[in-house]
């Protein structure tokens, strides 16, 4: 049965995927304005960018620089299943300055990647942007796979120093009003700097990300809060997390109790 799911987070503008099962139709050449990465789950593609043709199969990913003629068409009458995943050109360009020192798009210098681990990551990068509550670890797993790309596939000559200063400023914010929810680029601004030059400069000296920071965060707050009496369904919300599961989830992760648990044989 034949099958196209269309998605786009409102918060996440920069981001849209397609997903197309057993489609057996084929496209002219075209363009688009948009860095575009895709993957075959089935079957074969006769896969032609930039006067160039290849056969796409599962375990490869197709990179298409934006502005770039090209099509990718079923091998004969065979079907076959794909992702596309489209990308802003000045949220990849963020992605690069936070990388290297450029001021403009850095166009990928191969248009085929043969990269089992890498498409394996775009796999799971493609679940978890319907299934993620939290907009932050959503924009943290595309940032890691933009990344990833660019690093192997971008002609690159000079690194960003990072800032320490700027992980502690980050980590102050990440730390209080966790009963909302903040996105990299809202904090970011407020530190006036690259969003994915500090996720990285985070990374680096917290040997963590910002979401599991801040995750991190909203569980000793629901520790203290359960230490006090506060009933879990309260404590879930004043704690940013989405309901009393939510909660449990991460808690137990965390502690390896539940939260009713930890209540009930914390002694003062």
């Amino acid at each position: 049965m034949t099958a196209e799911t269309f998605f786009k987070h409102p918060a996440l503008s920069f981001a849209e995927y397609r997903h197309s099962v057993n489609s057996g139709k084929h496209y002219k050449p075209h363009l688009h304005k948009r860095f575009s990465i895709g993957v075959i789950d089935r079957g074969k593609v006769c896969f032609e960018v930039a006067g160039k043709v290849a056969t796409l199969q599962p375990g490869s990913l197709a990179l298409i620089n934006p502005e770039t003629l090209h099509a990718c068409n079923p091998v004969g009458t065979c079907l076959r299943s794909y992702y596309m995943l489209y990308l802003e050109v000045d949220w990849c360009l963020q992605v690069q300055q936070s990388l290297w020192q450029v001021d403009s798009f850095q166009p990928v210098t191969t248009s085929l990647l043969n990269d089992q681990s890498l498409y394996r990551q775009y796999h799971a990068t493609m679940a978890a942007l319907t299934k993620l509550e939290d907009v932050l670890a959503r924009e943290q797993l595309l940032f890691e796979l933009a990344e990833r790309v660019f690093l192997r596939c971008c002609d690159h000559k000079q690194a960003v120093v990072s800032s320490c200063r700027r992980v502690l400023e980050l980590k102050k914010i990440l730390s209080r009003d966790l009963e909302r929810s903040v996105s990299l680029n809202e904090v970011a601004r407020d530190l006036n700097v690259n969003p994915y030059t500090l996720l990285r400069q985070f990374k680096k000296h917290a040997g963590v990300t910002p979401h599991a920071y801040r995750l991190n965060c909203r569980v000793e707050q629901a520790r203290n809060m359960l230490q006090q009496g506060k009933e879990p369904a309260e404590v879930a919300l004043a704690c940013g997390f989405f309901d009393q599961s939510h909660l449990h989830r991460h808690f137990k992760a965390v502690t390896v109790v539940t939260p009713g648990k930890y209540q009930r044989n914390f002694v003062q």
